[in-house]
């Protein structure tokens, strides 16, 4: 397990997924949507997600996610693979109810998303040079039903574009990690329920909600 203080900063890519902001009815982005969540969002297996009383409708976007290795300024054209250090899967948790009337009244999405325990974690595992990075598959099941399937290679934008957008404002820095967008399928969760998030990639990480 990668130690919190090993993560620097939280980037999160939005409506990366094109059936994703087609059932958000969200218009398609013309370059990487970004925003940040705090490190102290994070946390890993063996601690439960807790519906926040802040909001009604908390929802699960399972995604991609990604640790950046080197410092500097990543520029289109370059390897994506390699800034990669580690990648693992995550949980961009969100409170739709209150993501929606922000967006109403064309204020940031904050207090949606990057409220404490917004970020659930699976392991980081060492990238693999040979692994595809538009080939990952993943997963999300919540009390055994699948609910999401995603693979990277229907991201709109992919990891390179996604660094390269993050760069033109951020220099990278090792640590920094990536969610990377979520697939369509996104859904509510309840106390009592357990959600699962898995790849052949990467690994199973599972979560019960309280």
């Amino acid at each position: 397990m990668l130690p919190k203080e090993m993560i620097r900063r939280v980037f999160c890519i939005g409506r990366n997924y094109r059936l994703h902001a087609q059932e958000l009815n969200n218009a398609l982005p013309e370059k990487p949507v970004v925003f940040l969540k705090p490190k102290e969002s994070v946390f890993f297996e063996g601690t439960d997600i807790i519906h926040p009383g802040c909001g009604r409708d908390l929802q699960h976007e399972s995604e991609w996610v990604v640790r950046i290795g080197k410092e500097g300024v990543f520029k289109q054209g370059e390897s994506a693979g390699d800034w990669i250090d580690s990648m693992t899967l995550g949980l961009d948790l969100t409170l739709r109810d209150l993501q929606e009337a922000l967006k109403k009244k064309g204020l940031p999405w904050e207090k949606a998303k990057s409220f404490d325990r917004s970020a659930p974690l699976g392991d980081f595992v060492p990238f693999n040079p040979e692994l595809s990075l538009n080939g990952i598959t993943f997963t999300c099941h919540v009390n055994d039903r699948l609910r999401q399937t995603g693979n990277t290679g229907a991201m709109i934008f992919p990891i390179e574009t996604c660094l390269a957008e993050i760069s033109r404002y951020w220099r990278l820095l090792p640590g920094d990690i990536v969610f990377t967008g979520t697939p369509e399928g996104v859904g509510s969760l309840s106390p009592g329920d357990r959600i699962t998030i898995a790849s052949a990639s990467i690994g199973v990480f599972t979560w019960n909600i309280v």
